[in-house]
């Protein structure tokens, strides 16, 4: 069984749907606190660890083999606590990391979430230093798209995120970095590889509760 860490219950859904297409028969338990994410961004992601590490151990006690977040925002926390947890801990961004860095040096992060982009810039960073690859990172704040999102205006947030992506000029490789974006890889114009997290995210996920023994930061094909 796989448990997902969520800070949205729209993630739910997405993460049921991509399990049915691509991962038939993976149990999934999905755990969902929006609370984090709101203290997160008001005191750092640091101040939810002890938070997060109690959905880790609830999940372990339920049977979890594995524990995916979805929160890129709380991706490192929960990686961090991944030698308490007993299981495999997996941030859902990393393996759209390593695939930017291997798309190109140029890589432009999008996020609605000003939380967001320093952590993922540093992942993309982190994943390219682990291969040897030449990186530089620019990150844009999609304005005003977070303000929908929280809305329930779907529609217009994702409409938004397109946009944005659209507009990217001196890149080899966008990144939406959270997951709830990845719906606008199916309406952007971009003419650059759009990478978004949930399908990667969970294939590392799957394989981690196959397997059941990888450690923080380690790649679920390795």
């Amino acid at each position: 069984m796989l448990a997902l860490l969520h800070t949205s219950p729209v993630h739910v859904p997405v993460f049921d749907a991509l399990r049915d297409d691509a991962h038939p028969g993976l149990e999934l338990r999905h755990h969902v606190d929006a609370g984090l994410l709101d203290r997160a961004r008001r005191e750092g992601p640091e101040a939810v660890a002890g938070a997060v590490m109690a959905v880790l151990r609830q999940a372990v006690a339920e049977g979890a083999r594995a524990v995916l977040c979805t929160c890129s925002t709380l991706g490192g926390v929960a990686e961090a606590a991944a030698a308490g947890a007993g299981v495999p801990v997996l941030r859902v961004d990393r393996p759209m990391a390593a695939g930017a860095v291997a798309a190109g040096p140029r890589v432009l992060v999008l996020a609605a979430l000003e939380s967001t982009l320093a952590p993922t810039a540093a992942l993309i960073e982190e994943e390219a230093s682990r291969v040897g690859r030449p990186v530089e990172v620019r990150t844009r704040l999609v304005a005003g798209a977070w303000r929908r999102f929280e809305a329930g205006d779907t529609e217009g947030y994702v409409r938004a995120v397109a946009e944005a992506a659209d507009a990217v000029t001196g890149a080899d490789v966008i990144v939406l970095a959270q997951a709830s974006m990845a719906p606008a890889r199916e309406s952007t114009t971009a003419r650059v590889p759009v990478l978004a997290s949930p399908a990667p995210g969970l294939a590392a996920g799957a394989a981690a509760a196959r397997l059941g023994h990888l450690g923080p930061g380690v790649h679920a094909d390795e």
